[in-house]
């Protein structure tokens, strides 16, 4: 019999999701603003810390869109954008006609090099003459990013932070949450997160004001008139009441949630600890807390004859998800004419790198038999290698 499939990342329901979903329908709060959207994002202030402000939308790329248009960033305008990310981080940026400026990663968190950020915002200054209008940075993996020397060189500089947080709702940086430190700060509740609305996000805003700016954009920019008057474009960015419902319910287990991915990633350390030639990311030091939201390996292909491209369609032929890391976006073709200041960090570990299943609804026997069929992998490229000698 096959075996069950299992998969990188799905959404794990606590329970709660569909009484807030009912209680929607029983009071008729269908449309897009209701109880539960005010409900999630108190419950999003609490969590993330006193002095943050929420605004539930309907997904990280509009967040951050509307981070960037609060910052000023117009036509013309540069910001920089870490290269080892998903493209979202970077559209926005083209959204606003704006020039985004790549920045590779540094080996122990895989996140925004301070160095070439640094690098980046000298250049451009004498290149163009004026700095970079924002830095974005992102918390790869749920890897908190090294946050002081990049706020430092941010502020050495006066540029505002923007904090790409989508995977790394719950991780810390010296005790603080992740995407509370920036000028704003992205939060993603797609299907495959920490916790899920089906499809959403949030923006962290550090005051009150922002998060008014934020409210108002994403609800058309109808201005406070008896009619409809409009003297601002403005989107259609908030997040639905029926969807907050389902956040307020995930919210009820955010920390289980959290505590299974970081069981998760502590058992494939420990399993594949004895396998020279894989090695399982982890975080440089106590400073860094991450919720490890995927737990990542590199494979060093010359010492076990195997790319990590070859273990992910091994995997998948024996019905388990993997995924490689996220190819940089200064290799994408649709960014390949933007400026990019890189040392070859990032493309090493698109090469090199692995995500494996790691959703907290996983069993410790799923994750063993995930390490069975990776060292069965290994096995058979090894025994293949000595035949063709």
């Amino acid at each position: 019999m096959e075996s069950e499939r299992i998969w990188l990342s799905i959404a794990q329901m606590g329970g709660s999701e569909q009484k807030y979903i009912q209680d929607a329908f029983d009071r008729n709060w269908i449309a897009p603003l209701g109880p539960n959207v005010n409900g999630f994002e108190k419950d999003l202030e609490s969590f993330l810390g006193e002095g943050c402000h929420v605004v539930g939308l309907s997904s990280g790329t509009a967040a951050l869109h509307l981070a960037l248009i609060q910052l000023g960033v117009e036509t013309g305008d540069e910001v920089i954008c870490q290269s080892f990310t998903f493209s979202a981080s970077a559209n926005p940026i083209m959204y606003q006609g704006a020039i985004p400026i790549f920045v590779d990663s540094e080996k122990d968190t895989w996140n925004i090099s301070p160095e070439l950020l640094e690098k980046a915002i000298i250049d451009r200054k004498v290149g163009t003459g004026k700095y970079p209008k924002a830095i974005i940075l992102v918390h790869l993996y749920g890897i908190p990013a090294k946050m002081d020397e990049i706020l430092a060189i941010a502020s050495k500089y006066n540029i505002p932070v923007i904090e790409d947080a989508a995977e790394a709702l719950g991780s810390e940086y010296n005790g603080t949450k992740c995407g509370t430190f920036g000028e704003f700060g992205i939060l993603s509740f797609n299907g495959n997160k920490i916790i899920t609305t089906s499809g959403g996000g949030a923006l962290v805003c550090k005051r009150s004001e922002q998060a008014q700016r934020a409210i108002f954009l994403a609800t058309q920019a109808k201005e406070d008139r008896p009619y409809y008057h409009h003297e601002k474009v403005g989107y259609n960015y908030r997040l639905s009441n029926i969807c907050a419902g389902i956040g307020r319910g995930q919210m009820e287990v955010l920390r289980h949630h959290l505590a299974r991915r970081r069981e998760i990633h502590a058992l494939y350390s420990e399993l594949l600890a004895d396998i020279e030639g894989i090695s399982v990311m982890q975080c440089p030091d106590a400073n860094f807390h991450s919720n490890y939201w995927l737990t990542c390996i590199t494979i060093d292909s010359k010492m076990l004859g195997i790319t990590a491209d070859d273990i992910r369609l091994y995997l998948d032929s024996v019905n388990i998800e993997s995924r490689l890391l996220w190819k940089p976006l200064h290799m994408q073709p649709v960014f390949k004419l933007y400026p990019a200041y890189v040392d070859g960090t990032s493309e090493r570990l698109f090469n090199e790198g692995l995500c494996l299943p790691s959703g907290s609804s996983l069993k410790d026997k799923d994750i063993e038999r995930v390490v069975s069929q990776l060292r069965k992998c290994i096995t058979i490229q090894y025994k293949t290698n000595q035949i063709r000698l």
